[in-house]
């Protein structure tokens, strides 16, 4: 048993706590969090970005979904805590694994309700059980916890954004008032940054910074957008103890008279650009505060999927809920054509750091010493001298069987020495000054099976068909998920997980609402939106395969949707069966090479140019 579980418990214990819950997320519901806030990682030793724990006094249970099952077996083995596969059939959920507790005798719950969403908070509610939802318990045995150490927050220039705080903020109004809500609660930390064109680095390889805002539907001052044109502004202090309105805080001096009263950012103690000044700024803390003051018979529109529990139960009873994901949600999604621009502007230099470094990987191979943190940490090098100031997430470096681990990450005691044969499986992406990036290559280093051919070919198969798919206005991933799984399905093979994610510009890589799953959604694929195109193969303990290109929506005509790569980097002929292609897919295919060497051969030296030339001719 761990010991931190074991200290745990004597908490629980101390707290008549019967059964304690420990999520994976934040106090905004964010995927990848600040090292403050990897309570659920500190306390069972499973490092994946998915995953809630629940611990009693006598047992423990960790839920994960199929992306990270191999990686929690491995991690969880002699650690006493029981991995509960989701989706698996015969393994309860949470709730109902709760609910089983339930029918022998109430018990009490605890868990923090600042990282559970009001969601989950209102069924524990339905559970009919006690529950103490003020207890951080992991923060009483957690010694050497990371503080929250906040970044310097930066303005993007309207060249980047396309579209000014102002008009963003009109058009969210125009939606409350639509909807009917005098107040909207934003805390996802993407939607925020969205929506004032603000960036910052509180979470790793997230351009994000802590926060939360409160808007009125009717703004009771005037609007001054900055002309900020450089990310690179100088920057002021914003007092974590007093409001921005006070004398003593920079933020707050003449120039946020002019502020929109009906916008109220709560920011934790950072710094923000000069002369910021499109919204009253307060301390972080003081949200809950401001909750407790919004006068009853208020309709306060918020996502409770995302919310958290302790903010809604800082709320008077008598407030009206609208429960809905906030306008800018799709807002972000549809991206504009200066975004856009700046997305092929990011990706045209991702590709030339990816052929980079397909060209020094296949070289270097058998001639040196070479692991999979070596390959990792050159490939971010590469992004760097294209300008990338993070990457999009850590990167996934999986060599033969490591690549079969779904969302697998090298260590130190798991780096595996890369050999001229078999494959290396790298997904990996950057946060580009104009856009995010997320590719996953399948690379051969050497002589391959015709197994590793086959599964290769089929993903690319699979591949090409969601990239060259052509389909009504209203059509949902749920559709496009199931044409893109049949080639690897004809195998008899499948993939546990997503198709395909949204990726935010210049925020984090995976966002909704759109998606392409076989999990289903409501919201259709419209122009504009940015989704990942990955299936997959995995065969434990011998290799994957993934795919992966960022494809951007487009009105082709006649009422017609469909894909246009954003993505430049080839796919490995040596891991092609040519006889398996369909014309339409060999014409797919070369088309996309022909477009991979136009734009990125007048970047690249004549000696990689020409490699590139044989790589991405004709099949």
């Amino acid at each position: 048993m761990r010991e931190s579980i074991t200290a745990l418990r004597a908490q629980m214990k101390a707290h008549c706590i019967d059964w304690y819950i420990v999520p994976s997320t934040d106090f905004h519901g964010t995927e990848y969090v600040n090292a403050h806030f990897r309570c659920r990682q500190f306390l069972s030793g499973f490092t994946g970005s998915a995953g809630t724990l629940l611990v009693g006094l006598q047992e423990a249970l960790l839920w994960t979904d199929g992306r990270y099952f191999r990686q929690a077996g491995r991690q969880l083995a002699g650690s006493g805590i029981t991995l509960m596969k989701a989706g698996e059939p015969g393994v309860p959920t949470l709730l109902e694994f709760l609910e089983n507790k339930r029918e022998s005798g109430r018990f009490v719950l605890g868990f923090d309700g600042r990282v559970i969403s009001r969601a989950d908070g209102l069924r524990y509610e339905a559970l009919d059980v006690d529950i103490r939802w003020d207890q951080d318990l992991t923060d009483a045995v957690w010694s050497d916890r990371p503080p929250v150490v906040p970044a310097a927050v930066y303005e993007l220039p309207l060249s980047v954004t396309g579209r000014t705080r102002a008009d963003k903020i009109g058009a969210v109004r125009a939606e409350m008032k639509r909807k009917g809500a005098d107040r909207l609660l934003l805390t996802s930390l993407e939607e925020i940054a969205w929506l004032l064109n603000l960036r910052g680095s509180d979470i790793a390889n997230n351009p994000v910074f802590f926060a939360f805002a409160l808007l009125d539907a009717e703004s009771d001052g005037a609007v001054v957008e900055s002309d900020a044109e450089s990310p690179e502004e100088s920057t002021d202090k914003v007092s974590a103890d007093k409001p921005a309105g006070d004398a003593e805080s920079p933020a707050g001096s003449a120039s946020n008279a002019a502020a929109d009263g009906g916008v109220q950012l709560f920011v934790y103690d950072g710094v923000l650009p000069a002369g910021f000044h499109d919204a009253h700024v307060h301390s972080y803390e003081a949200i809950s505060s401001a909750l407790a003051q919004i006068p009853p018979g208020t309709t306060l529109w918020m996502n409770g999927k995302q919310a958290n529990y302790a903010l809604f139960r800082s709320l008077h009873r008598n407030i009206k809920i609208l429960d809905a994901p906030s306008p800018i949600d799709l807002m972000k999604a549809i991206k504009n054509n200066t975004e856009i621009d700046c997305e092929r502007a990011a990706h045209r230099k991702d590709g030339i750091a990816m052929v980079r470094f397909l060209y020094w990987l296949k070289s270097t191979v058998g001639n040196e010493p070479l692991t999979e943190i070596d390959a990792a940490d050159h490939l971010e090098a590469l992004r760097r001298d294209q300008g990338a100031r993070d990457l999009s997430f850590p990167t996934i470096a999986g060599y033969n069987e490591n690549g079969a681990v779904i969302h697998y990450a090298p260590t130190p005691e798991t780096d595996a020495t890369l050999s001229p044969s078999g494959f290396l499986l790298v997904d990996s992406g950057g946060q580009y000054p104009d856009g995010t990036t997320d590719i996953t290559r399948t690379i051969p280093l050497g002589p391959l099976t015709t197994k590793m051919k086959r599964c290769y070919t089929a993903v690319l198969q699979a591949h090409i068909a969601l990239a060259s798919a052509r389909f009504a206005p209203g059509t949902t991933g749920l559709a496009l998920d199931e044409i893109t799984r049949r080639p690897i399905r004809a195998l008899g093979l499948d993939y546990n997980h997503g198709t395909g994610h949204g990726v935010g510009h210049l925020l984090s890589c995976h966002e909704g609402p759109n998606t392409i799953s076989k999990r289903g959604s409501s919201q259709a694929i419209l122009p504009g939106m940015i989704t990942s195109d990955e299936p997959g193969v995995y065969l434990e303990g011998e290799f994957g395969v993934r795919l992966e290109n960022l494809l951007l929506c487009e009105d082709m005509g006649d009422g017609i949707f469909g894909f246009t790569p954003l993505t430049l980097c080839p796919f490995d002929r040596a891991a092609i069966l040519p006889e398996m292609l369909t014309t339409g897919e060999r014409t797919w295919l070369n088309h996309y090479h022909a477009t991979v060497y136009k734009v990125l051969s007048p970047h690249l030296p004549p000696a990689l140019a020409d490699w590139l030339a044989a790589e991405t001719a004709e099949i």
